[in-house]
């Protein structure tokens, strides 16, 4: 069986899980943008940054993947949020549905993770985002703010590491 490990990060934490299942299971793992035609593999696990209400390179990557029904996939996101929390799984699958083929998600295995953050080492673009979603979260009224909101505004301007590398083995298929 051929295998892949495909990942998107911007600041690596989705890279660090993606090594680490490389390193379990012997597995080759390469980022989205080198991935190219991944048509010939028969198991790919995709493992994406959660950014700006997407996974990065997943569209990219899983999209337009002919023949998807006859392979085995698993999907991970990583961000933020609480994976604990049932309205944030919501709103990621909710933006996961938008990037993949009807039917892809339900074929798929699915897995979310806890990434990181450091704010001195976000791009620009990144910092100013962030800088936005903080002032808007903050003057949300209580009620409206979520747990994936509380989390943001509680870790704004900090470095924050909630990757966990033991649940690498969730990666696998069963």
């Amino acid at each position: 069986m051929k295998e892949i490990i495909v990942y998107g990060s911007y600041y690596g934490s989705a890279k660090r899980y993606a090594d680490a299942l490389s390193e379990r299971t012997g597995v080759s793992c390469i980022t989205y943008e080198n991935a190219g035609d991944l048509s010939g593999y028969d198991r790919i696990v995709y493992i994406g940054a959660l950014y700006a209400g997407g996974v990065l390179g997943m569209k990219a990557t899983l999209g337009a993947l002919p023949d998807w029904q006859n392979k085995q996939i698993v999907i991970a996101t990583v961000g933020l949020a609480d994976t604990t929390d049932a309205e944030n799984i919501q709103n990621i699958r909710a933006a996961m549905k938008r990037q993949l083929p009807a039917g892809m998600m339900e074929h798929a295995k699915l897995v979310h993770l806890r990434g990181g953050i450091d704010y001195s080492k976000l791009n620009v673009k990144h910092k100013v985002m962030m800088g936005l979603l903080y002032q808007k979260a903050k003057n949300l009224p209580p009620e409206k703010k979520t747990a994936e909101v509380r989390a943001m505004i509680d870790t704004y301007g900090q470095v924050v590491d909630f990757v966990d590398l033991t649940r690498v083995g969730e990666l696998y298929f069963d």
